[in-house]
C-alpha cells in the first residue's frame, strides 16, 4: 500500500488548525448546527492526526536509530523494529484518508417494509425490525417511530424509523447502518403454517442519511398531495381521536411518507417533511451517482426474493450476505442485535473497494 501523500497531510494540517480555531471561538456555540458540524469534523479528523503524531514521532526514532547505530551496536537493533512501526503507521494513515462516504457522520431513517409472503413477511419484517432497535439500543441510539402499520397478527406491514446518534462521534448511524438497504429473504417454518413446512419470504430494508440540514433540495408545495387520517394501533384499533396522522405524497416521484407518531397535525405534516427531504436528497444522489458509475450498487427497491442482499435461515440458526460470501451460525444473537462482526465486515469490504477505486 502506497504512503500518504504530503500535500493531502498538509490540508489536514491545516483544517484542523482552523477547526481547532473555530471550537475556543465561544461564538460558535450559539449556533448549535454549526457547533455541531465543526464537532464532527473535528471527531473525524482526530485518529487522522494521532496516527500522524505517531507516525512522526516513529520517523523521527527511525532517523536518530541510524545515526547513533555506528557508535552503539543497541540502536542497530532498533532499527528493524522501528521499521516495522513506520510502515504500519503508513499504512494505517493511508487507511485513514481513503475517500470516506460523505454521510458516514448523518443520522438515517429507516424504512421496513412486508413483502412476498403474506402474514408469514409481515412477521418477519417486524423481527428485522426489533433486531435494528436492539442493535440501536446497544450503541446508545435514539430511536424515533415516526409510523407503523401493523398486520392481523402484529407484524409490521411497514414501519419507519428516524435513529440518531448522541454526541458528535466521527461514524454516526449512517456509517454502520448503510449496509442494510436491500431484500432479506426469510427460511423457516411460519406460524401460520399447520404442516411444519419451511417457507421462503422476504421483506424490504430502506435505509438513508437524515442530515442535521437538507439543503439542497427545493419542494415545491404544488407538488404534493397531503391525506389527513385518524392514527391507528395493533389491528386497527384507534389509538387517536383527531385526523393527527399524515400522508405526504409526492407527485413527481410517487415517494410516499406517512407519520403519525407525534401529538398534533402540525408536528406530524413537519416531521414527514423532513424525512420527505431527506429521501428526495438520497434520490437525487443516487441518480447522480449511477449516471457517474453504472456498476453502482443501489438498494433494492422491490421486494422480490430472487433479489436478496441476506438470507436468514432459521433451522440451521444461519445468516448469511450474499454480497461478500459471510456465513455464521448465530442467527439468535444476530437478532438479538448482535450485529457488529457482519456490519464490521461489510465495512472492511466497503472501505478497501475505496482505496482500490483511489
Amino acid at each position: 500500500m502506497s504512503s500518504a501523500s504530503p500535500s493531502a497531510i498538509d490540508d489536514i494540517l491545516a483544517e484542523y488548525s482552523g477547526l481547532e480555531r473555530q471550537m475556543s471561538d465561544p461564538g460558535l456555540h450559539n449556533d448549535p448546527g454549526a457547533a455541531r458540524r465543526v464537532g464532527k469534523r473535528f471527531a473525524e479528523l482526530a485518529p487522522i492526526m494521532a496516527t500522524h503524531r505517531k507516525l512522526t514521532a516513529a520517523r523521527d526514532d527511525l532517523a536518530a536509530a541510524r545515526e547513533l547505530a555506528a557508535d552503539d551496536a543497541s540502536f542497530a537493533d532498533e532499527i528493524p523494529v522501528l521499521e516495522r512501526q513506520v510502515t504500519q503507521l503508513e499504512e494505517q494513515l493511508t487507511d485513514l484518508l481513503a475517500p470516506r462516504d460523505p454521510h458516514d457522520g448523518d443520522d438515517v431513517v429507516l424504512e421496513v417494509k412486508s413483502g412476498e409472503g403474506g402474514e408469514e413477511s409481515a412477521l418477519f419484517a417486524g423481527d428485522l425490525a426489533r433486531m435494528y432497535l436492539r442493535y440501536a439500543e446497544r450503541h446508545g441510539w435514539k430511536v424515533e417511530t415516526l409510523d407503523v402499520t401493523y398486520s392481523d397478527l402484529g407484524g409490521y406491514k411497514d414501519a419507519t424509523f428516524s435513529i440518531k446518534s448522541r454526541g458528535d462521534a466521527a461514524d454516526g448511524v449512517w456509517a454502520r447502518m448503510k449496509f442494510e438497504g436491500g431484500v432479506h429473504r426469510v427460511q423457516r417454518v411460519p406460524t401460520t403454517e399447520s404442516q411444519g413446512r419451511i417457507h421462503t419470504s422476504a421483506a424490504g430494508v430502506l435505509v438513508y442519511p437524515e442530515p442535521d440540514e437538507v439543503e439542497q433540495v427545493q419542494i415545491d408545495e404544488t407538488d404534493l398531495r397531503i391525506d389527513v387520517y385518524r392514527s391507528s394501533g395493533k389491528g386497527g384499533q384507534g389509538v387517536n381521536t383527531t385526523d393527527s396522522a399524515v400522508r405526504i405524497t409526492h407527485l413527481p416521484t410517487g415517494i410516499v411518507v406517512t407519520c403519525q407518531n407525534e401529538r398534533s397535525q402540525l408536528q406530524n405534516k413537519a416531521r414527514a417533511m423532513a424525512v420527505l427531504a431527506a429521501r428526495l436528497q438520497a434520490l437525487a444522489e443516487e441518480q447522480a451517482d449511477a449516471a457517474a458509475s453504472d456498476s453502482r450498487a443501489a438498494q433494492i427497491r422491490t421486494v422480490d426474493r430472487s433479489e436478496r442482499i441476506r438470507t436468514y435461515n432459521w433451522p440451521e440458526n444461519r445468516i448469511t450476505d450474499h454480497r461478500i460470501g459471510f456465513k455464521a451460525h448465530n442467527l439468535d444473537q444476530v437478532l438479538d442485535g448482535e450485529l457488529d462482526p457482519l456490519l464490521d465486515a461489510l465495512s472492511a469490504a466497503d472501505r478497501q473497494a475505496r482505496l482500490e477505486a483511489e
